[in-house]
């Protein structure tokens, strides 16, 4: 409700970027959290999702971009903004009081979604086969 109200101050969103999460990222490229806590190539609907879930008030802007970064594919766009205060500067939750604690929170529940534990099986052979058709393809043009 507070998101559709022009009156509600934009300081109870808070913005999370997958950027900040990226355990392959540095501190200089973004991240903003212990890269022993941090989790590899998060995706801005996978922090939707667990935000979502434990009962923030959640907005995803897909097609945002976080200003470092390079990449410009379509896994690294968006931007997830949530509501951590409510008008009065209270917490929404009161277990999460920080965007720090939102961001520990996300990381350590991300691991844990159906798509991650399911993605570990043969989709990594796949991958690789694609990216040496690529390098093979760039070799012949030159």
């Amino acid at each position: 409700m507070a998101a559709s109200d022009p009156g509600a101050p934009q300081a109870a969103f808070i913005c999370i970027y997958p950027a900040y999460l990226n355990n392959k990222k540095t501190i200089a490229e973004g991240r903003r959290i212990p890269i022993d806590k941090a989790v590899e190539n998060p995706t801005s609907a996978e922090i939707q999702d667990v935000c979502a879930a434990v009962g923030f008030n959640v907005l995803l802007e897909k097609n945002k971009m976080y200003p470092r970064e390079w990449n410009r594919d379509v896994q690294y766009r968006g931007r997830v903004r949530i509501q951590l205060k409510q008008d009065d500067g209270n917490p929404c939750l009161p277990q999460f009081p920080t965007r720090k604690s939102v961001m520990l929170y996300a990381a350590e529940t991300i691991p844990k979604l159906k798509t991650r534990t399911q993605k570990m099986g043969g989709s990594d052979q796949s991958l690789q086969q694609g990216e040496g058709g690529k390098k093979g393809k760039g070799k012949k043009k030159k």
